[in-house]
């Protein structure tokens, strides 16, 4: 039986429902004609299809669904076949009103919306059970079902009383007794000691809010809850099809849950991807895109799937900028470079109504496929199959490292230090892959469980949290020839949320030659500045530490102003075998080019593609290809050292021009550079 997996092409298609549509053969028949036009091989079906499926509980119907899964399949096109467990239907909250969630007030919500249940309900779990052994059992050995969709973007929490007492039983669970959870939350603070577990209420304004260890453990709770609930939906799917691979569509830079946790559910990752593009200038976005892409990739370390884009635009941005021209390629392309085996829409056609009745879509409601916006869906699908030899071609594994631990950035979110409500370290660790991505330098994004030993550099951006061991693996990482750069707030706390005692960064004080630095936060409108000897400055703004004891290394740069100036800013120290950096503050984008300047040289990081790149023109390699993109403001003039052929346009040159926008695929396989030759180019 087919699995993405086992196809030698690209996935290209969407969100196709035709439930909306069933009264409307027409529609139904003129959209297998475009899809074949648009060069679409896939389509998730059945997302939010519940009312659908099941009109009364226990009347089921999956005729149309059977009969757009054989047409569809009839025509080339393979099903991502969805459990509509997203969103439940009006008569389930009437007749089992446990299955809708109750807020932080206690407050049982109404029926509406989507993503509105319990994940702890027994009555939900077993309509969501009885549905998906149906549809396995209906479905599952269907030759046109390449995998399953499990859901839609889980997210948000329930209060309810079925929620709390699991919730006490995860505790107990966890901790074994009250006496050793009063510890580890250091419940003396306040008088908060708890007796037994059934005093504990889940976290709410109600009642306890301020304890950060508690609220850590909710989120770890959370995200058990929904681990849990992803398992009994693939239990029940492979009740009939146990074969066929399992994915859940996560989201960017999502905060709700441990996607570490989530990722060991499924069998395949996937994603929806949103960038917001304002004309002009694309790089910080498409490098915080990519970033996500590659945290995709590095969950399970194999490609992931792309499982939604706008071809145009996305009705819930506060701005609805169109796509520019060329960018409908760019950004999926990006997203295959950075590791997707698909390129996926939402959605096929736009609804008539709803709340998304004008977000993008391949077609509009005026049905036509001559529009700028289908034309490009086309372009997509046609390049998508020119270079569908990627494929089957290993990814090489990247030799950066860059930390962004789920758990870490949920204590940063709790804490009262620094800049309240703005320690998320995603930002950071945005910045931080993007100095890397305009170096066309590989990063993989991982936690802090990865196993360092075959990175050339590992980056810990604000990593506040170090769980038990992560210091002394650091230390052995270092010691043994790593490249280690710690920035700013890193290392204070341990997997309780409690500090650590003895110095910090914790474990890392004779790593860094830096002990104890005292966290200062700045004014809106303030900045220090980071000097470097030769007279280069850049600007210190938000946070920043002062090392109270620099004990060893060598200072390559120091604080301009303020009482610490003249204090070292950006230090490096020799450890073992190896190199360890510190960066003491929150500079911009220049600050952070002039310090991976230094560091990705002396990590020996090798680039997507060994040519002089003009300003805002990065380059991603997968494979024997690299896609070059033109993410500046501007037309640009790329010259090459040697001769390559652009895959896309089969043209061979040492010179191409990129407009804003634009990119090409370069051919960069050792047999074929510099031949000066044209190559056999399918078009």
């Amino acid at each position: 039986m087919s699995s993405p997996d086992d196809l030698s092409f690209f996935l290209h298609g969407g969100d196709y429902n035709p439930d909306q549509w069933l009264d409307r053969p027409d529609i139904l028949e003129a959209d297998l004609k475009m899809m074949k036009k648009a060069h679409v091989n896939c389509v998730s079906l059945g997302i939010f299809a519940w009312s659908a499926l099941e009109k009364q509980d226990g009347e089921y119907d999956f005729g149309w669904l059977g009969d757009i899964v054989d047409r569809l399949y009839e025509n080339g096109i393979y099903t991502d076949l969805a459990t509509p467990s997203g969103a439940r239907p009006a008569w389930m909250a009437e007749k089992y009103p446990t299955v809708l969630r109750t807020d932080e007030q206690g407050r049982r919500r109404l029926f509406g919306e989507r993503h509105n249940h319990c994940l702890t309900s027994p009555d939900y779990r077993r309509k969501v059970r009885e549905m998906d052994m149906k549809l396995s059992e209906r479905f599952g050995s269907h030759p046109g079902v390449i995998m399953w969709h499990i859901g839609n973007e889980f997210s948000g929490d329930c209060f309810c009383p079925l929620c709390a007492a699991a919730f006490r039983q995860w505790l107990k669970n966890k901790y074994g007794t009250v006496e050793d959870l009063n510890r580890r939350w250091w419940t003396s603070f306040w008088s908060q000691r708890y007796s037994s577990f059934d005093e504990i209420d889940p976290p709410s304004p109600r009642g306890e809010m301020s304890n950060p260890s508690m609220r850590l453990d909710w989120r770890r709770f959370s995200t058990d809850q929904c681990a849990s609930f992803i398992r009994n939906e693939k239990e029940a799917i492979r009740t009939h099809c146990p074969d066929k691979p399992v994915t859940v569509n996560m989201m960017w830079s999502f905060w709700d849950y441990d996607y570490s946790v989530l990722a060991k559910e499924v069998d395949l990752i996937s994603w929806d991807c949103y960038p917001r593009l304002r004309a002009g200038n694309y790089l910080t976005e498409m490098a915080e895109a990519c970033m996500n892409h590659d945290y995709m990739r590095s969950l399970k370390g194999r490609p992931f799937l792309l499982m939604e884009s706008s071809p145009s635009k996305v009705n819930w941005h506060s701005v609805n900028q169109l796509k520019r021209p060329g960018m409908q390629l760019t950004t999926s392309l990006l997203s295959v470079f950075c590791g997707s085996d698909s390129v996926m829409y939402f959605q096929w056609r736009k609804g008539r109504g709803g709340s998304e009745a004008f977000h993008g879509a391949v077609v509009g409601h005026d049905g036509r496929d001559d529009t700028r916006v289908f034309r490009d869906v086309v372009l997509t699908g046609e390049a998508l199959e020119r270079i569908s030899a990627l494929k089957k071609q290993p990814m090489e594994k990247p030799k950066a490292l860059i930390v962004l631990d789920q758990q870490s950035r949920w204590a940063s979110s709790f804490v009262q230090t620094g800049l309240r409500d703005h320690m998320d370290p995603v930002e950071a660790v945005r910045d931080h892959y993007r100095a890397l991505f305009k170096m066309g330098i590989r990063a993989d994004v991982r936690d802090s469980d990865a196993d360092l030993t075959d990175y050339s550099l590992v980056v810990l951006p604000e990593t506040f949290m170090f769980r038990d061991g992560f210091a002394q693996r650091l230390r052995e990482y270092v010691n043994g020839g790593g490249k280690l750069l710690v920035t700013c707030f890193t290392g204070i706390v341990d997997g309780d949320d409690l500090c650590h005692l003895g110095g910090t960064p914790h474990g890392l004080t004779d790593v860094l030659g830096v002990r104890d630095p005292d966290l200062d936060a700045l004014y809106p409108g303030e900045e220090n500045s980071m000097v470097f000897p030769d007279g280069r400055a850049f600007p210190i703004r938000e946070i920043c530490e002062y090392p109270e004891e620099v004990t060893a290394g060598e200072c390559l740069a120091v604080y301009g102003r303020d009482f610490y100036g003249g204090t070292p800013a950006f230090t490096e120290n020799a450890f073992g075998k190896g190199l360890a950096w510190y960066l003491a503050g929150r500079t911009d984008e220049k600050g952070l080019d002039a310090v991976y300047a230094r560091v990705a040289a002396k990590a020996d990081l090798k680039r997507s593609l060994d040519e002089p790149l003009p300003e805002g023109v990065v380059a991603v390699r997968r494979g024997d290809m690299a896609l070059v993109c033109n993410l500046g403001g501007e037309k640009r003039e790329l010259e090459l050292s040697v001769p390559r052929t652009d895959l896309l346009s089969c043209h061979t040159s040492k010179t191409f021009a990129l407009k804003s926008g634009a990119c090409l695929v370069l051919d960069v396989s050792a047999e074929k550079e510099g031949t000066g030759e044209e190559e056999k180019c399918t078009r």
